[in-house]
């Protein structure tokens, strides 16, 4: 049977956790695949680096659209929407499946169907409740169900949340995302402090270090209240502020600028080399104030054999063994927060906590499980034309 051409669709252009694991995804079948983004940005150069087919079908106004509630470029965004959905349907046409990676992207894949008349694999990687949906969205959302083939959910409160919405009309198969572990097993190779100090951070003290992009439900500011509380402890924030969100890296700053905290919070802004200063951190800290769909970070600071400080929300529940692997924590309590980092005040137990994390995740957090798990369904939802069958080749996605 011929291979099966997959046009993966991603709405973004900018790097995050969903983009971080396309790119997985896209590289093991760049071979019969393509990837079509909807804004252009430094997602598409990584997956050119890795010989990922990619191009861009701008969206323009419907980036305007928002996941909660009528905002002012929703109108816009609507009124963009119908060109954008006929492009996108026929590069769609070329394919055997299309896989839509994020919310957008399976709204506009559902919407040109009666086009391209493709099976549409939505990689759902969202919560769909109203913690981040409007109603109108969720109620969008549940429609457009409709006209999925499958649907493969990051984690079991993904999931949960999905059929509570859409109901049991289309099938869903949970799937871990899978982590390569090869950056986290160089980084263990290297000097620790050697790598702080390169870092300009302290060698001394406690050195904690939260992950993701800045924006007010990743908890940057509870982190901040926990460690102002936490004497000598150092504070590294990894990331930057996108879609909109300055005002709150400017509170941020403001805050960390504080007598309590002045000197103890760096500001790293994004960098490609997470698993190197996961490394160097004495604790990995995720501290959503909402139910995270998986916690890929928290995964990451597993395989750097550190413990890991998380909320016990969505996902995450999934991913840490309390007391084990690492310490769970209530979403939104700097106190919780604070009383976990004193835990984790002595080395040993750090150590300890983070070795047990590490063997954890290379054993239930595979990228070959996920890609085998991945390759599955798009084999089993797959039209093979009488064309491509027979072996005449047809155009790539």
């Amino acid at each position: 049977m011929a291979d099966q051409r997959v046009l993966f669709v991603d709405q973004s252009g900018q790097m995050g956790g969903a983009q971080l694991s396309l790119l997985d995804i896209a590289r093991h079948r760049r071979h019969d695949s393509a990837v079509l983004l909807l804004d252009d940005g430094p997602f598409r150069a990584r997956l050119a680096e890795q010989g990922v087919p990619v191009s861009v079908e701008a969206g323009g106004a419907v980036g305007g659209l928002r996941q909660r509630g009528i905002g002012a470029g929703t109108l816009r965004g609507l009124l963009a929407l119908p060109s954008l959905v006929r492009r996108v349907a026929r590069r769609a046409a070329r394919a055997d499946v299309v896989y839509a990676n994020t919310q957008k992207a399976m709204a506009v894949c559902v919407l040109g169907k009666w086009l391209h008349r493709r099976p549409v694999v939505w990689h759902l990687r969202d919560i769909v409740d109203a913690s981040f949906f409007g109603r109108a969205q969720r109620l969008a959302i549940r429609w457009l169900s409709r006209g999925l083939t499958r649907v493969i959910a990051n984690s079991q409160a993904s999931a949960d949340a999905f059929r509570a919405l859409a109901g049991n009309a289309v099938a869903v198969d949970v799937v871990h995302n899978g982590i390569d572990p090869a950056p986290f097993d160089a980084a263990l190779q290297r000097d620790r402090m050697a790598l702080r100090v390169a870092n300009g951070l302290p060698a001394g003290g406690l050195v904690v270090g939260l992950f993701s992009r800045l924006t007010p439900w990743k908890g940057q500011h509870v982190l901040m209240e926990a460690v102002s509380r936490t004497p000598g402890a150092t504070l590294v924030l990894v990331g930057a502020a996108l879609f909109g969100e300055d005002a709150y890296e400017a509170a941020l700053r403001a805050r960390a600028a504080q007598p309590d905290l002045a000197g103890r919070v760096h500001f790293l802004g994004f960098r490609a080399d997470v698993a190197e200063l996961m490394y160097c951190m004495d604790i990995v800290v995720h501290a959503s104030v909402c139910a995270e769909p998986f916690g890929r970070v928290v995964v990451e600071g597993m395989l750097a054999a550190r413990p890991v400080v998380a909320t016990a929300a969505g996902g995450v529940t999934e991913i840490v063994e309390d007391g084990e692997t690492g310490i769970l924590v209530p979403p939104g309590d700097a106190g919780a927060l604070a009383a976990a980092l004193a835990r984790l005040a002595d080395a040993g137990v750090r150590e300890n906590m983070g070795a047990h994390a590490r063997e954890a995740a290379m054993r239930r957090f595979s990228p070959l499980a996920m890609l085998a798990a991945v390759d599955g369904i798009v084999a089993q939802v797959a039209r093979v034309p009488p064309d491509v069958a027979a072996g005449q080749p047809r155009r790539a996605p």
